[in-house]
């Protein structure tokens, strides 16, 4: 029996699972932070505390890196990330040159470094990129404790079991969190792309994220129900709803299972016709756990971070080493490697100065890349010597003509007369390949197919190019549909030329690891998908279940109507019955309950 008001919370589902348990409320609330004015003799001294405060920083993540259990080691990553945050120029020697020049406090100096970072990342639409922001709070927060001599609450150290509520959680928190006490966490902060979030996957904790309010609305005993699948919460919940989630975890549970216990298996649908599943990824790190879920290739490395959290421009050699080892991990597989995406107002140094009022539109991707050949050469080369060790291939971003992929080819070919002449080991025949993310390209797509060994389609940002609207808006937002009569119509025209030119076709934004889209991709005659590694065996499941003779007869009925809630609405009646389990697939399909 409940006590206390019934009350319902939607956030982020980061970690999928259902729990029912009593609420912990941990404080993770901000440090205030004052400001003060330094006599200038005590400039130095005030130089020493930061640095000491950094040192013991330091020492607290690696001592808290080598306490880490088995199943974490393989995300250490994310504790050296924050080590190398520290040592961080824009972080830490900005917060010194700030109390030698302004001649104020050292905590009020690194506040005021963090808030210039936070304005650079701000204009980052990448979500995962963007999200790095929450990993320099933490540190910063770490520094600020060290400062002020200020002890957190220690969250390893929880007596019963329980959920923990708090207002954010740092990677560190989480990496330390007992999971034979801990059932779950929600927080008020973060995102699914969070360095917490993919701990938690890691530690199969249920999770949900971006509540905004939860620590205000629910207090230390309430018990809670959470959906880690779907991202509700229900503070003191009756018996009906403990009832009804009890049951519905042993179906999800049941169901994970199954899943990926297959998650190896090909993706062939009841008709015959397979799919190649591919994953988008960006971190080394966390290739090695790919085939375990049934990725068969990397569809999209991501290769931004390597740039963002360098304090300058990272080397060819740093490069290479990176690419290698995702090459030979994946081996036979593909590891389709996108070129530099982000602009010059993301980069440290001369760079920086770039001011633009509209970075999405301005010197980005390959633009960005063109005007600074020496930055892309780099980049080039040592995906070209990686490709000796594996099954690599070249993606170029927001191509928008057919002279943007002839100057890079130009480019290449400089490139390989360089190798060939230092005896350098490459595969001459490593394919080059364009991210149609635009609608010039979509509309060029029969043009530049001549010069393209393979197209993917990035909805992404093709949906929010073509719709004109800004993701990032929360007065727009809504008007971003992957169903829109004029985003289906277009990636029928792509694969339709695709197959004209004999080329192979892919996916590699989100509604490739729509449920919902997927039919529909591959009634159209997509045969690769690249996605979050998290959707891959569901999708490969949905994909043995579905038969593309079945599907095509849907195609000219889908292609007579006229609204995107009208496509939407009929995918979904036509795949509860032809999948029926669609119903208990709560990871994949809450975007269903969020849209009614």
């Amino acid at each position: 029996m409940s006590v206390g008001k019934r009350i319902e919370l939607k956030g982020i589902p980061v970690s999928p699972g259902i729990v029912i348990g009593k609420a912990h409320l941990v404080d993770r609330s901000k440090i205030k932070v004052p400001l003060r004015k330094i006599d200038k003799k005590d400039v130095p001294y005030e130089i020493e505390r930061f640095k000491k405060a950094v040192e013991i920083a330091k020492k607290q993540l690696s001592e808290l890196k080598n306490k880490l259990p088995d199943r974490l080691k393989e995300h250490a990553f994310i504790l050296d990330s924050h080590m190398m945050i520290l040592n961080d120029s824009m972080l830490y020697d900005a917060t010194i040159n700030r109390i030698k020049e302004k001649e104020i406090n050292a905590e009020w100096a690194l506040k005021e470094s963090f808030e210039e970072i936070k304005n650079l990342f701000s204009q980052i639409e990448d979500a995962y990129i963007s999200e790095r922001i929450n990993d320099v709070e933490n540190v910063v927060q770490r520094i600020l404790r060290n400062l002020m001599g200020h002890t957190e609450n220690e969250i390893s150290e929880i007596g019963e079991k329980s959920i923990i509520v708090a207002q954010d959680l740092s990677p560190a928190d989480t990496a330390s969190l007992d999971t034979k006490k801990v059932m779950g966490f929600i927080t008020d902060g973060g995102g699914s792309t969070s360095h917490t979030a993919i701990l938690a996957r890691a530690l199969k904790l249920p999770a949900v994220m971006g509540l905004c309010h939860a620590t205000k609305q629910i207090e230390d005993g309430n018990i809670l129900i959470v959906d880690g699948d779907t991202g509700k919460i229900i503070v003191n919940p009756d018996d009906e709803d403990i009832l009804y989630y009890t049951e519905k975890k042993d179906q999800r549970e049941r169901l994970r299972s199954s899943v990926l216990k297959e998650a190896n298996k090909p993706a062939i649908t009841l008709d015959g016709y397979r799919i190649r599943v591919m994953a988008n990824t960006e971190f080394l790190n966390e290739v090695y756990a790919l085939k375990e879920l049934g990725a068969e290739g990397i569809g999209l490395y991501r290769t931004e971070f390597q740039y963002l959290s360098h304090s300058g421009i990272p080397t060819e050699e740093e490069l290479f080493e990176d690419y290698k080892k995702a090459a030979e991990i994946m081996s036979p597989d593909p590891v389709i490697i996108r070129t530099l995406d982000i602009g010059g107002d993301k980069f440290k140094g001369e760079f920086a100065k770039i001011n633009e009022t509209n970075p999405a539109l301005g010197l980005r991707a390959i633009r960005f890349c063109l005007k600074n050949i020496d930055i892309f050469r780099s980049q080039l080369k040592a995906i070209l010597m990686a490709s000796a060790y594996g099954n690599v291939k070249i993606m170029l971003p927001l191509i928008s003509s057919v002279d943007e992929v002839l100057e890079t080819k130009k480019i290449i070919e400089d490139i390989k007369k360089e190798l060939d002449k230092k005896k350098i080991s490459y595969n001459p025949k490593t394919e080059i390949g364009i991210i149609l993310e635009v609608p010039s390209s979509v509309m060029i797509a029969d043009l530049l197919a001549w010069f393209a060994d393979f197209f993917s389609i990035g909805t992404n940002d093709l949906i929010q190019y073509t719709l004109a609207i800004d993701r990032t808006n929360k007065e727009v937002a809504y008007l971003y549909d992957p169903f829109h009569p004029s985003i289906i119509r277009m990636i029928r025209e792509v694969i339709r030329i695709g197959q004209e030119h004999k080329i192979p076709v892919s996916i590699c934004g989100e509604m490739a690891g729509d449920p919902l889209c997927v039919p529909l991709l591959i009634a159209l005659g997509m045969r690769q998908l690249s996605m979050n590694s998290r959707a891959i065996p569901f999708i490969k499941k949905l994909i043995r279940s579905i038969s593309v003779k079945e599907l095509k007869k849907d195609i000219e009925k889908i292609f007579k109507l006229s609204t995107s809630e009208e496509i939407r609405s009929y995918m979904l009646a036509r795949m509860k019955e032809l999948f029926p389990e669609i119903d208990i697939i709560g990871d994949y399909f809450y975007m269903q309950e969020q849209r009614q």
